[in-house]
């Protein structure tokens, strides 16, 4: 498992086809304002979902943003839901559009009403913090807009959090 929604088979790196999850090094804040790594944890979520099992993956052909990659819909075995529908129903992951063409939406709104994952509190669409779009969207039941300014801070932070256990400076 690479990131929440990147794994590599053998000599394969699958991106999961039509779900967006948390860059790994995104920050969310918790139910209770509390910033969070939600990235991390959109990670560890699809490595719990894989588990020790073995994973097929139906290749849709190479990502055209990533040409090293290819575009996937993964399963783990026993499972009938694909890992991508997975990840968006418990609020890991948002669904992607256009390439799934809405197939994930059902999945994402009864996370989105259930309060489940990242629904739960505050957060930027991963897309969004990628492109380091300050004024995007917030999303989340958590947020409030008196605390707009404060919640962008977190975030967005000036320097972004280490991983647990990473001691790199710059």
């Amino acid at each position: 498992v690479r990131d929440g929604d990147t794994i590599q088979l053998g000599g394969v790196t699958y991106r999961l086809d039509g779900i967006d999850a948390p860059e790994f090094d995104q920050i969310c804040l918790d139910d209770h304002a509390d910033p969070w790594t939600c990235g991390v944890d959109a990670r560890d979520q699809l490595s719990k979902l894989i588990g020790t099992r073995d994973i097929h993956c139906e290749d849709l052909g190479l990502d055209k943003a990533h040409p090293r990659r290819h575009i996937g819909i993964c399963t783990a075995d026993g499972e009938t839901a694909s890992l991508n529908q997975s990840l968006v129903r418990q609020g890991i992951a948002l669904s992607l559009e256009p390439a799934m063409k809405g197939r994930f939406k059902d999945d994402e709104a009864g996370a989105r009403n259930d309060r489940r994952g990242l629904w739960r509190g505050c957060f930027v669409a991963p897309q969004d913090f990628r492109l380091g779009k300050k004024a995007g969207v917030l999303l989340g039941a958590a947020c409030r807009s008196d605390k707009d300014r404060e919640i962008r801070e977190v975030l967005f932070p000036e320097e972004p959090a280490m991983p647990p256990g990473c001691s790199i400076k710059a």
